[in-house]
C-alpha cells in the first residue's frame, strides 16, 4: 500500500498520483463532483418541504420570474430553456396554486404579462433561506482557514468556468451578482 503522506508528513489520504499535474486535475474533479452532489442534496432537501406545492421545474420558473420580474411567455420559456407550451403548462399549475399570475400588459393590451404573486415570492424566499441555513451550517463546521481557502477556490473555479465576465475557456457565464437565475433555481 502506498504511503499517502505529503512532504510535510501529514496524511491527507491523497495518493501520490493525485499530486502530479494530471492526477491533481483528477483529484480536484472528483472533489468538485462530490461537493456538487452535496449541493444537489441540499437543494433537494430545501424543495422537499414544498414538493406538494411545486416541482423543481415549477420552482425554476418562479425563481426566474422573481429574479427578472414580469415577463412574456416566450421570453420566460427562453430563459428556462423550454418550449413555450411547456412553460405555459407549468405556469397554469402555478396560477392554480396561487403562486403566479397572468395579466394584461397595461402598455400593450394585446400582450399578456406573467408575474409572481406575493405567495410565490415567499415560497422562493423560504426555499432559498432553507438552503442558506443548511449551507451555512456546513460552512460553520470548517476552520476559518478552510473557509478562506474555500472562498478563494470557488471564486477561481467560477472564473475558470466563465463566470464573472467570462473565462478563457469560453464557458457559459455564471451570474455572480445575484441578478440572474441559475438553471436549477439557485438564487
Amino acid at each position: 500500500m502506498a504511503d499517502h503522506r505529503e512532504a510535510g508528513g501529514s496524511d491527507r489520504g491523497t495518493p501520490d498520483a493525485a499530486r502530479t499535474p494530471d492526477g491533481d486535475v483528477e483529484a480536484v474533479t472528483r472533489a468538485v463532483l462530490t461537493a456538487s452532489r452535496l449541493l444537489v442534496a441540499v437543494a433537494a432537501r430545501s424543495l422537499a418541504e414544498v414538493e406538494e406545492r411545486v416541482t423543481l421545474p415549477q420552482f425554476r420558473l418562479l425563481v426566474v420570474l422573481s429574479t427578472h420580474g414580469d415577463a412574456k411567455l416566450v421570453a420566460l420559456a427562453e430563459r428556462l430553456g423550454v418550449n413555450p407550451s411547456t412553460a405555459m403548462r407549468m405556469l397554469d399549475r402555478l396560477i392554480t396554486a396561487g403562486l403566479a399570475e397572468r395579466r394584461v400588459n397595461p402598455a400593450d393590451r394585446r400582450e399578456t404579462v406573467l408575474s409572481v404573486t406575493p405567495a410565490g415570492y415567499r415560497l422562493v424566499e423560504d426555499v432559498t433561506a432553507g438552503r442558506r441555513r443548511e449551507i451555512g451550517a456546513i460552512v460553520e463546521r470548517l476552520a476559518p482557514t478552510q473557509r478562506t481557502a474555500l472562498v478563494e477556490a470557488l471564486t477561481a473555479f467560477t472564473e475558470a468556468g466563465g463566470g464573472a465576465g467570462g473565462g478563457a475557456s469560453g464557458g457559459a457565464s455564471v451570474p455572480t451578482d445575484g441578478t440572474d437565475a441559475y438553471p436549477l433555481g439557485w438564487t
